[in-house]
């Protein structure tokens, strides 16, 4: 049997390239027969890879050709915790009913759906979007079975935990796939992964970010001079090791470095910098109230954990520099992440945290004694992308297309297992989960 599939929002194939991987493995045929994206720069990725040009705004597209799977990553930013959560109130989260619609108008309907979201996705609007999403299969027949699944787990060196919705039609699925969201964040995977199994009953190695760099790199991912010293200058004599799952951010405190430690917007004296540290670290707390996280201070509040006579002289020259941000007289310091070369170094002995669209270029590591971020070829290996996988030429591209894309290895086990169960192929039998060898 020949499987025919669609791949809609398929932004640069990384659904379709885990599906692919799955039917191969299985050794059954199948044939794309339809796919969509309406980014024409994702468009060129995806023709650059599957010599096949995606068709533009799936709104416009009446019936799709008879098909026996449908594969969706529908966008995802309406349900993002990074977002706004505004879900079906966004046009973006508007976007699920399309598929909606095309399914209804379908002759004969699919025998099997692999929907991928955001963990957001489940919880937002206290579960009643995903309970839309979930009623909406059901009414056309679909029984829906929901993974969450976290990259890690599938030896993928990244922290990323998504939805995948496996449907079947006139059935319910019924996977070996448990929901697995691994550990909290990479700091948590580094003390207890050696002494647990993280990977259940599958041979799949744990893989740390040190697996997936490159030994040398071209010299514009290096950092520049002037953000390397003022690191060092954070750094007050630490080693550079020191920087391993450091973020540099102004909203937050914790293993971070800020803009003023660094002397950014201009030098700050030890006093400032323990004053915008004390500001950081009490913000928060729920005695200045409970509206939202991290409150506006006035002086007299910001006095009662900082009761010395130098305050207002303080208070006065930080918001001069730019570090406090002075309105209806309260403070609150000038979140300052967008401007750092890097936003975070990675651990190399641990997983990175979530890669996204917007940061992908600004992941940094600190090798061979230097400073530097990480690669599109490296966040592409952060995704499970084989090193084969044609980036965009623009690097600008490249990451902003892998901080959108899926984790291929986690779309292979996961369609691997469901077309197992589906009965689309020869074999009943359930596979150990497995791990595309990407890594070189």
């Amino acid at each position: 049997m020949s499987i025919k599939f669609v791949d809609l929002f398929a932004g640069i194939g990384g659904i379709r390239l885990g599906f692919e991987q799955a039917l191969r493995d299985l050794d059954v045929s199948g044939r794309c027969v339809f796919s969509s994206e309406i980014h024409p720069e994702a468009q060129n990725a995806y023709q650059l890879n599957f010599d096949e040009q995606p068709y533009g705004d799936i709104r416009e597209v009446k019936e799709l050709p008879e098909h026996d799977v449908l594969l969706a990553g529908f966008p995802c930013q309406s349900f993002s915790y990074a977002g706004k959560q505004a879900g079906f109130a966004d046009i973006r989260g508007t976007l699920f009913f399309e598929i909606d619609r095309l399914l209804r108008a379908a002759v004969k309907k699919p025998r099997m759906l692999i929907l991928e979201n955001v963990r957001g996705f489940t919880t937002h609007d206290k579960g009643r979007t995903f309970a839309t999403v979930k009623n909406r299969l059901e009414e056309l027949g679909y029984g829906v079975q929901t993974l969450l699944l976290n990259s890690a787990v599938f030896g993928v060196p990244q922290n990323r935990v998504r939805a995948y919705l496996v449907c079947f039609y006139k059935s319910l699925p019924r996977l070996s796939l448990q929901n697995d969201v691994g550990y909290a964040d990479s700091h948590q995977f580094k003390k207890k992964y050696k002494q647990q199994s993280l990977f259940l009953e599958s041979n799949i190695q744990p893989r740390t970010v040190s697996d997936i760099l490159i030994d040398k790199v071209d010299a514009k991912f290096h950092c520049s001079e002037k953000f390397v010293k003022q690191v060092l200058k954070a750094l007050n004599g630490k080693p550079l090791v020191s920087l391993h799952g450091v973020r540099l951010i102004d909203s937050r405190g914790g293993n971070s470095i800020h803009s003023w430690d660094m002397g950014l917007k201009g030098e700050c004296s030890q006093r400032e910098q323990d004053l915008m540290n004390a500001i950081i670290q009490n913000r928060r707390k729920k005695v200045f109230g409970t509206h939202q996280d991290g409150k506006r201070l006035s002086e007299i509040q910001i006095k009662t954990f900082w009761p010395e006579k130098d305050l207002p002289n303080l208070l006065q020259s930080l918001t001069k520099k730019g570090y406090l941000s002075l309105k209806n007289e309260t403070y609150n310091p000038v979140a300052g992440n967008m401007s750092f070369e890097v936003f975070k170094f990675l651990d190399p002995e641990s997983i990175s945290i979530t890669v996204v669209s917007t940061d992908a270029h600004r992941l940094g590591v600190v090798q061979n004694g230097k400073l530097r971020r990480i690669t599109p070829r490296e966040c592409a290996r952060l995704q499970g992308f084989p090193d084969e996988f044609d980036l965009h030429q623009n690097d600008k591209w490249a990451y902003h297309q892998l901080g959108n894309t899926v984790t291929v290895p986690v779309v292979f086990n996961v369609a691997h297992h469901a077309l197992l169960q589906s009965g689309m192929c020869k074999s009943y039998t359930v596979p150990r989960r497995k791990l595309h060898q990407y890594i070189n």
